[in-house]
């Protein structure tokens, strides 16, 4: 183990510090990596490492490892930025974090620790890896209420066994203590589920910037009666109640979003209840479909609920056991064990009523 090399990438936050100081008491030669990236806004770009940068690399000087800046704009603007306008301009509700731990960190990141004499990539999310019968699973952690696997499904399966996650078997109480007995010196940050590379006017404001378009059109029934009207349908989302400036005697919600009309289509509640989905871009993590309990999530933090797993071609058709609400398109689906071993997942294409 002490000839081991890792490349653990830090945030500057608690959690990856943390990580890094593991790695390197269980005897790893550990190395700390940070991101670097600008994000057009607009007329400007914007750098998004700020103080994460400079936090990440003062706490590897307390740790004593050597550190690292890795500039990534273009290929984050590719992989990430360009499909995240493209999807919230077709109507549906991306999820980035999903794409990036994808094709970023575990993809474009982990290549560079294994093309640079790297033996592990590891990072400082709260998921686990177990090897079972002389396979590796992506497992929920120890702390079920910091679960991060949602994130993660689309790791490739056969980098698993490259890839460390040190804080597994911790709770975040635990982490923040040992952060504090390390006397890390770490400002107390606000947990934000925000998007990284997004300004502060939020998602809408540089949607608008970046497309600059004429994105206004009809709020409609579901027969399509016109209700009002909207300022982008890239504002809206299946489910969505509040924002809708309409005047009704019962509470409408976001039904769908029809791209082709560019038009907000609103029902009610009921009418959000569906059965079934099908995901597309879908990623195994096992052999294949196990012959037991199957749960989903349609959304992260979102509760699981029970279901069947069908394969039509390259897709899957996931059919659950009651009604759910919310199923949004372009939102990840993940599969799951009772047991938290993680199936797979994918991205949810069309919902079935």
């Amino acid at each position: 183990m002490k000839t081991k090399k890792i490349l653990i990438a830090m945030s500057g936050g608690v959690d990856s510090s943390v990580a890094a100081f593991l790695l390197k008491k269980q005897g790893y030669q550990v190395h700390g990596m940070t991101m670097s990236f600008k994000v057009i806004h607009g007329s400007s770009n914007d750098p998004r490492s700020g103080s994460g940068l400079i936090d990440a690399k003062r706490i590897c000087e307390i740790l004593e490892i050597p550190h690292q800046t890795l500039e990534i704009s273009t290929e984050f603007e590719k992989e990430v930025v360009k499909p995240f306008i493209k999807e919230y301009l077709s109507g549906r509700t991306p999820n980035p974090c999903v794409i990036c731990n994808r094709l970023i960190k575990f993809g474009f990141l982990f290549n560079y620790a294994m093309k640079n004499g790297f033996d592990y990539f590891a990072t400082g999310h709260y998921a686990q890896i177990d090897f079972i019968n002389n396979q590796f699973f992506l497992r929920k952690p120890r702390d079920r209420s910091k679960d991060q696997t949602y994130f993660l499904y689309g790791i490739p399966r056969e980098t698993l066994d490259r890839i460390l996650f040190p804080l597994a078997h911790l709770t975040k109480e635990e982490v923040k203590s040992l952060s504090d007995q390390l006397d890390l010196q770490m400002d107390e940050k606000s947990e934000s589920q925000d998007i990284c590379f997004l300004p502060q006017g939020g998602y809408g404001d540089f949607l608008k910037n970046r497309s600059h378009l004429d994105l206004s059109g009809p709020i409609v029934n579901l027969q399509g009666k016109v209700l009002g009207h909207h300022d982008g349908i890239y504002l809206y989302t299946i489910g969505q109640r509040k924002g809708l400036g309409l005047s009704s005697s019962h509470p409408l919600y976001v039904f769908d979003i029809d791209c082709s009309r560019n038009a907000v289509i609103v029902g009610e509640k009921k009418d959000l209840q569906a059965m079934a989905l099908i995901a597309t871009q879908v990623n195994f993590l096992v052999d294949e479909i196990p012959d037991q309990e199957i749960f989903s999530v349609t959304r992260y933090s979102q509760k699981e609920h029970q279901c069947i797993l069908e394969k039509i071609n390259h897709e899957i058709k996931v059919v659950f056991y009651k009604n759910l609400e919310n199923i949004t398109p372009g939102q990840s689906v993940v599969w799951y064990t009772r047991e938290g071993i993680v199936i797979g997942g994918g991205i949810i294409k069309e919902v079935l009523r």
